[in-house]
């Protein structure tokens, strides 16, 4: 369920490579990427961490003490899709940088659409378990997380706001870039 460590790792390099402050993550867990995310970040960068549930983060959270980067990871405890509202409604649309999206399947393509109001342009989304074990290419009717997924991968081929690149890393992740 946990962010592998190449991916990890290529979302640390993009942040430094578009030179991003602002991150947004949707779905914590145990807070490894959000630790890589704020490691890649400048001192003054943060990350807007959102999770229902705070017992895995927990796992992290000394960790980021460690680290030395706790000052920088906002964790957030509710819906995500209530803390994007939350930013959007707060004056925050196209002031992110980046974004990860990794939480309730179901709930993908809401996470996007608030995210890409979020991100600048020129910011990226990194949208992970788009493969979803090769599943996506025929969902089945009962699996209504990879259907989301199926549809949301559908979407971003046609999506002219944005341009995308699909790696084959992990259980698949997207890297969608707003125009």
């Amino acid at each position: 369920m946990m962010v592998s460590c190449d991916q990890a790792q290529l979302m640390a390099n993009l942040i430094k490579l578009i030179k991003a402050k602002k991150v947004i993550e949707v779905g914590v867990l145990t807070g490894y990427n959000a630790l890589s995310m704020a490691l890649a970040l400048p001192d003054n960068g943060r990350v807007i961490a959102c999770d229902i549930n705070e017992d895995y983060a927990k796992i992290g959270k000394p960790l980021w003490k460690e680290a030395g980067v706790d000052h920088k990871i906002d964790l957030r405890i509710k819906p995500a899709t209530q803390t994007l509202d939350e930013l959007l409604a707060g004056g925050e649309a196209e002031t992110f940088d980046f974004a990860f999206i990794d939480a309730d399947k179901e709930s993908y393509n809401e996470y996007y659409e608030k995210c890409l109001r979020l991100i600048k342009k020129g910011g990226i989304i990194a949208i992970d378990n788009v493969l979803r074990c090769g599943m996506v290419l025929k969902p089945r009717k009962d699996d209504l997380a990879t259907q989301s997924i199926h549809h949301l991968n559908e979407k971003l081929v046609r999506d002219a706001r944005v341009n995308i690149s699909m790696i084959p890393m992990g259980d698949g992740v997207t890297l969608v870039f707003k125009l």
